[in-house]
C-alpha cells in the first residue's frame, strides 16, 4: 500500500468501518474490511461459483478456486503445474501425453511440439532415436531395412540375427 493512515481515517472504502484492529484487503486501489470485499469485490470460482477468498488460480480466462481447477482426466488439482488443453478441457502433463502424446519408438519419452521426428515402421520417432539396433548409427535420411520392427543399416541387415 506504502501509505499512513490517521487509526481514525484508516477504514472500508465501502462501509466506512474502522479497519484499525481487523482484517482488510487491498484491492483496485483501494482497502476493504474481509465482509465488504466478499460481498462485493471477490472473484467467483468458475467451477463451484462461490466466492474465491483465498489464494486464486486464473487460468483460460477465469478465476478459480485452488481446488477447483482440476485436471480433466484424474480430478486432481493442477495449482501452479503446467497443463494442456484438449478440446477445451485442461489435463495435467502425466494425462495429457497419457492420453493425447505420441511417444517414441526408441526411448518412449513423448514428441513434443517443436521436436523433430519421423515415422518408419509403422511406429513414430525422435530423429535422434531412429539409429541402427545394432551400432547406433543414424538412420534418418539413410536407406534402412527392418527385422522384428528393429531398424537397421545397411551393414547389419544382413549379419544380425534376431
Amino acid at each position: 500500500m506504502g501509505k499512513s493512515w490517521h487509526k481514525e481515517e484508516f477504514v472500508c472504502w465501502h462501509c466506512h468501518g474502522s479497519l484499525a484492529d481487523t482484517g482488510f484487503v487491498e484491492e483496485r486501489g483501494g482497502v476493504y474490511c474481509e465482509r465488504c470485499y466478499e460481498e462485493y469485490m471477490a472473484p467467483v470460482c468458475t467451477h463451484c461459483h462461490q466466492k474465491i477468498l483465498g489464494e486464486v488460480i486464473n487460468a483460460l480466462k477465469q478465476t478459480w478456486h485452488v481446488n477447483c481447477f482440476l485436471c480433466a482426466s484424474c480430478k486432481q488439482p493442477i495449482r501452479n503445474n503446467t497443463f494442456h488443453l484438449e478440446d477445451g478441457q485442461p489435463y495435467c502433463e502425466r494425462d495429457y501425453y497419457t492420453l493425447f502424446g505420441t511417444g517414441c519408438h526408441g526411448c518412449d519419452f513423448p514428441i513434443e511440439a517443436g521436436d523433430k521426428f519421423l515415422e518408419a515402421l509403422g511406429f513414430t520417432w525422435h530423429d535422434t532415436c531412429f539409429v541402427c539396433a545394432v551400432c547406433s548409427s543414424s538412420l534418418e535420411g539413410q536407406t534402412f531395412f527392418s527385422k522384428k520392427d528393429k531398424p537397421l543399416c545397411k551393414k547389419h541387415a544382413h549379419t544380425v540375427q534376431f
